[in-house]
């Protein structure tokens, strides 16, 4: 075999050492011949890491996974042509969620597209708007001007990918034959530095909001009485401080969603409403917690009722802060706040201690006049406070009572299937401080959102909440578990069918993970949508039951298997699973329809113990 031209193993060997000097320390890498001279100076390179992913698919979502529990760019590697294509998928999330990924797709030189040659597809600016920034690399030469050139390009790419918003940046890479690199060039990775430099430095700060705004906002706020902080999906270490420091300062209570990292950890409890889905849900409780001001950090919380509810008070200021883009899909935020949120939460915290309340704030009065007055004249009855109690007081009150009813409706019955919604409920028990969960979507994040309190033991918690699919969730998640010690997945089975073959990454990497499949054989939340009104089609159009055998799946891919039949076997199982490492599934069947009446039961059961204090 002929080693390829030093030129070409130069110029890919700078390419990844500027990436890896960018922060760049881990690759997933697929096989494929156009791009071995990524795969092996990428496996040569002692400040990289290199993860073998056969399928590129599944290779995309544990970049996405790894990336995610890192906090830092992953590098994809992927030969010529539909193999980059299966990355679509992963790059769509990435993008969405705000995931940093340097995606490198091999491609044919210039000369050899659109000319009907093998394995090529038109592969530069493939993923259009969803990437950060792309480019179209030259093919490689060894003169200084280009090796400084790949140099920059790489720089450049870690830089983008890492900068707030994080995000996907994709390469396309023409190499051409010979293929080979030359592995015993004198200086390998050392080619187009500037002397006496490992690297270029890109720096770059949190983002600060415009000068006098805080100021002002402070002004603007500093009497409101009924202000309400909502924390969707997000992952910013040092944020859980300081907001449970903001609403320490405002009296506002914080609803928190399952994926904002709010719910676990050191910074308390005291201010945080985790049971808002349940009670959002009835009309009169939503109508009566009547806030003048909400102020919402990060994504869209996945709870439809607290959708529901910003509708409902449409007259309430609505204010959104984030680090960038665009993430305000109800229509009706009053402003955009762009700027780091820990940072905001700290500036505005300390500017409300400076700050006096505008005249005729409504702090300390009864708001909405007489109705208002009655209104809170029965809160105050039927939580047992006098009528001036706080704002802060009467959401911890209602959530309080929200919490007692699910503990209660979520035990056993020994005449009804084991519940869903139960799974995390025990999770929140049995998961080890510092350990992680990666949800998946339709159910089990909506379940978690309800289910899952509080506790003071962390746990990080991951979804893919960017472009919501059922796709990729089981590489991902093996992908957090590269990172991640004691990393458990919960997940529907068709999101487990949709990404099963990511299990061979476990094998092939050597990784834990504990995977809690929760079968109701088919789609379980189209039972809970119009669609399941249908007498015709609904089973073979939503429905879906795929009766596979999972435990077979498991004897596949070498894991352990349990099916769990009871809520001690379930724990007996987890307890395993956490105690000897490696692979593991446990199954809980459950059935579809009992699912949609225990829910609804559990809905039902919280609106009656909240009557008296809505007033109903």
């Amino acid at each position: 075999m002929s080693a390829g031209s030093t030129g070409q193993t130069l110029w890919v060997a700078a390419l990844l050492d500027e990436l890896a000097a960018g922060g760049v320390k881990n690759a997933v890498v697929s096989p494929g011949s156009r791009s071995t001279p990524l795969a092996v100076l990428a496996a040569e390179h002692a400040g990289l890491k290199v993860w073998l992913n056969i399928d590129e698919r599944s290779a995309g979502f544990f970049a996405l996974g790894l990336a995610k529990a890192l906090r830092e760019p992953v590098a994809l590697i992927c030969t010529s042509g539909t193999a980059a294509a299966n990355y679509w998928p992963a790059v769509a999330e990435a993008v969405l969620a705000r995931v940093p990924l340097v995606v490198l797709t091999a491609d044919r030189p210039l000369e050899l597209r659109d000319a009907g040659a093998p394995q090529t597809i038109f592969q530069a600016d493939m993923y259009g708007r969803h990437v950060k920034w792309s480019f179209d690399l030259p093919v490689p030469e060894g003169t200084e001007t280009m090796l400084r050139h790949a140099r920059t390009v790489a720089a450049r790419a870690a830089a983008v990918a890492r900068e707030a918003p994080a995000g996907p940046v994709h390469l396309n890479v023409p190499l051409r034959e010979p293929l080979l690199p030359e592995l015993n060039v004198p200086g390998l990775f050392d080619a187009g530095r500037l002397p006496g430099k490992p690297g270029i430095r890109v720096s770059s700060g949190r983002r600060l909001p415009e000068e006098g705004r805080i100021s002002g906002l402070a002004r603007e706020l500093a009497g409101i009485r009924r202000g309400l902080i909502v924390c969707g999906p997000m992952d910013e270490p040092g944020f859980a401080e300081a907001v449970t420091a903001l609403s320490g300062r405002t009296g506002w209570p914080i609803l928190a969603d399952p994926l904002s990292q709010m719910r676990s950890g050191e910074h308390g409890a005291a201010c945080i409403i985790e049971a808002y889905d349940a009670f959002l849900r009835d009309g009169a409780i939503a109508e009566a917690l009547k806030p003048e001001l909400i102020v919402r950090f990060g994504a869209m919380p996945v709870s439809k009722p607290f959708l529901q509810y910003v509708e409902r008070h449409r007259d309430a200021r609505y204010l959104v802060v984030d680090t960038g883009g665009w993430r305000e899909p109800s229509l009706l935020a009053g402003e955009m706040v762009f700027a780091d949120p820990v940072l905001f939460c700290r500036l505005l915290a300390d500017a409300l201690d400076r700050t006096e309340p505008e005249a005729g704030s409504s702090a300390g009065k009864p708001e909405g006049g007489a109705d208002g007055r009655a209104r809170e004249s029965a809160v105050a009855s039927a939580v047992g406070r006098p009528m001036e109690a706080d704002w802060l007081e009467t959401w911890r009150s209602v959530n309080r009572e929200t919490l007692a009813v699910l503990a209660e409706e979520c035990r056993e019955r020994e005449d009804e299937p084991l519940f869903e919604g139960r799974v995390f409920a025990e999770l929140r028990e049995l998961m080890p401080s510092g350990g992680a969960i990666v949800v998946g979507n339709s159910m089990p994040v909506r379940d978690m959102d309800t289910f899952f309190a509080c506790r003071p033991d962390p746990v990080r918690i991951a979804g893919n909440r960017g472009a919501n699919g059922i796709d990729g969730l089981v590489s991902t998640a093996l992908g957090f578990s590269a990172a991640r010690n004691k990393t458990v997945l919960v997940l529907g089975d068709l999101s487990f069918y949709h990404d099963m073959n990511g299990l061979l990454a476990a094998k092939l990497n050597n990784l834990d993970l504990t995977v809690v499949l929760i079968n109701n054989d088919g789609g379980g939340i189209f039972s809970f949508l119009p669609q399941a009104s249908m007498d015709r089609h609904f089973e073979s159009l939503f429905g879906t039951p795929i009766g596979l055998d999972f435990a077979k799946v498991a004897e596949l891919y070498d894991a352990s298997y349990a099916l769990a039949e009871d809520w001690p076997a379930f724990r007996r199982a987890f307890g395993h699973a956490m105690e000897r490492g490696g692979l593991h599934l446990i199954e809980i069947k459950t059935d579809r329809a009992m699912n949609v009446k225990q829910h609804r039961r559990i809905w039902q059961a919280v609106s009656e113990r909240l009557k008296g204090w809505s007033g109903k």
